[in-house]
C-alpha cells in the first residue's frame, strides 16, 4: 500500500485545519495510508484531523534533523512526502530525501524559506527585485536607507501573517517599526515596490510548476501590509496573465523547486512583474477554497499523489468560476454584540464564514493577519460579481463596540461560525 508522511499536520487555526482535512482525505480517496507527525500540543488541539490519518506520532515537523532521523529509524515506505505550513517544509524535503521519496531538494527549501537569500537568487537569475538588506541593528538599517529616497520597508526575515511587516517613510521612523519586529535583532529592510499585489497558486506535475490560477489581492493601506481581500481568479488581461504565468514559473525552475504545491507573490508595477516571496505550499486565508469553487472537481492535493503514483492528471481546466475572500475588522473597543451575522451564514452564495471573535473581547488596529475578526468568502459566476459580494455581506455585519483602549490579552478569539 502506499504511504503518506504528513509533517506537521495542522495548525489550530481553521483554514489550517480545512487545507489538512482535504490532503488527508484526497489520500484516503485513494487508497493511500497516511501518517500524520505533530508536536503533542497541536495534536491535542487538532484532534479532528488526527483523527483522520492512519497513525500519528509525536515528532516535532519543525525540526528538519529530528524528522529525517526519525523516519530513517522507523524503516516505514513513505512514497508521498508533504508539510503545507511554511515552518514545516524544510523538515519535509530533509524526510523525502531520507527515504528517497519525490521532494524538493532541502537546500532549495532553506534557501526559499530566507526572504533575503531567495531575493538575491532572483536577482542573479535576472528577475526583478527590490533591494533588500540583513540587518542587526537601526543603526544598520539607516545606513541602507540612506542610500536611497525610499520608502521602505521593514520585515522579519522568516515569517508569517504579515507580523512585524511595516512601511517606513524616513529614517526617522525606524525604530519603532523595529521595536514591533519578532526579532528585533535580526531583520530585513527592503526598498517599498508600489503597484497592485497578486498571487499565483499552483502545483508541481512531472517535476515542473503548474498555474491553476492568479489571485487579486487587497491590503490595508500602510504602514502595515495585512491582506483584507483575496479575488480568484484575477481579471487581468491575458498577455499580463501570461506574463506572469511566465515568470513564475521560470523562477521556481530557477530556485530548484520541483515538487508539491506553490504559492508565490508578486506585483504588477509600471515596469512590469516584480516577483515577491515564495512559498513552497499552499497559500492561507482559505485560498484552496476559492480556487476549489473556481476549478469545479478540482482536488489539489489529489493531483499530487495521483502525480507520484503515475496515475496521470491530465491538463487541468482552467478556473470557470470566481471566488472572493473579505475579512473582518470591528472598531477598536469592547465587542457588545454583534448584529446580521446569521443572514450571512444562511445566504446561498457564501462558501465559508466564520468569527474569531466573541461579545466581550477587546479589540484594536489591525496590524497582521491574527487581528482580523473574520472572513467570509463567497462563490459567483464572475470574479466581479463574487469581490461584490463578499464585501456586501462582509460590511453588511454590525460590530457594536465600547470604545475603550485596547487589551490584546483579553481578546477572546473562540470561533463563532
Amino acid at each position: 500500500m502506499t504511504g503518506f508522511l504528513f509533517l506537521g499536520g495542522a495548525g489550530p487555526v481553521a483554514s489550517s485545519l480545512d487545507i489538512a482535512t482535504a490532503a488527508l482525505t484526497q489520500a484516503r480517496a485513494r487508497g493511500i495510508r497516511s501518517h500524520l507527525t505533530n508536536t503533542e500540543a497541536n495534536l491535542a488541539a487538532t484532534a479532528r484531523v488526527a483523527a483522520l490519518a492512519d497513525a500519528v506520532s509525536a515528532v516535532d515537523p519543525e525540526d528538519a534533523a529530528e524528522s529525517a532521523r526519525w523516519v530513517r529509524e522507523r524503516g516505514e515506505r513513505f512514497d508521498v512526502v508533504l508539510g503545507l505550513r511554511d515552518t514545516v517544509v524544510v523538515a519535509a524535503a530533509e524526510a523525502a530525501a531520507a527515504v528517497g521519496a519525490p521532494g524538493n531538494p532541502p537546500d532549495a527549501v532553506r534557501l526559499v524559506r530566507n526572504k533575503d537569500e531567495c531575493r538575491a537568487a532572483l536577482a542573479a537569475a535576472g528577475f526583478r527585485q527590490p533591494a533588500v538588506r540583513l540587518c542587526t541593528s537601526v543603526a544598520e538599517a539607516a545606513a541602507f536607507t540612506a542610500g536611497s529616497a525610499g520608502p521602505w520597508v521593514v520585515k522579519p526575515r522568516d515569517a508569517m501573517a504579515s507580523i512585524g511587516v511595516r512601511k517606513v517613510r524616513s529614517a526617522a521612523e525606524l525604530p519603532g517599526a523595529v521595536r514591533q519586529l519578532p526579532d528585533p535583532g535580526l531583520f530585513l529592510v527592503e526598498e517599498f515596490v508600489p503597484g497592485p499585489e497578486f498571487s499565483v497558486e499552483g502545483v508541481f506535475l512531472g517535476g515542473k510548476p503548474e498555474v491553476l490560477a492568479i489571485t487579486a489581492k487587497e491590503t490595508l493601506p500602510p504602514p502595515c501590509f495585512v491582506e483584507v481581500g483575496h479575488v480568484l481568479p484575477a481579471e487581468l488581461p491575458a498577455v499580463t496573465r501570461r506574463e506572469i504565468e511566465r515568470q513564475v514559473t521560470a523562477a521556481l525552475t530557477a530556485l530548484g523547486l520541483r515538487f508539491g504545491i506553490f504559492h508565490v507573490e508578486l506585483w504588477l508595477t509600471g515596469d512590469g512583474v516584480v516577483l515577491g516571496e515564495v512559498h513552497g505550499r499552499p497559500g492561507g486565508d482559505w485560498l484552496h477554497l476559492l480556487l476549489a469553487h473556481a476549478i469545479p472537481g478540482l482536488e489539489l492535493f489529489g493531483l499530487v499523489f495521483d502525480d507520484v503514483l503515475g496515475r496521470g492528471t491530465g491538463p487541468v481546466p482552467a478556473p470557470s468560476r470566481a471566488a472572493a475572500a473579505r475579512f473582518l475588522a470591528p472598531p477598536p473597543g469592547r465587542l457588545i454584540e454583534v448584529h446580521g451575522w446569521d443572514a450571512v451564514t444562511a445566504h446561498p452564495g457564501v462558501l465559508y464564514a466564520e468569527l474569531t471573535v466573541a461579545p466581550g473581547a477587546v479589540t484594536g488596529p489591525v496590524r497582521q493577519s491574527t487581528d482580523r475578526a473574520g472572513v467570509v468568502v463567497a462563490g459567483a459566476d464572475t470574479p466581479a460579481r463574487a469581490r461584490a459580494l463578499a464585501a456586501e455581506l462582509a460590511s453588511s455585519v454590525e460590530f457594536v463596540v465600547d470604545p475603550a483602549p485596547s487589551d490584546q490579552s483579553t481578546v477572546d478569539r473562540r470561533p463563532v461560525k
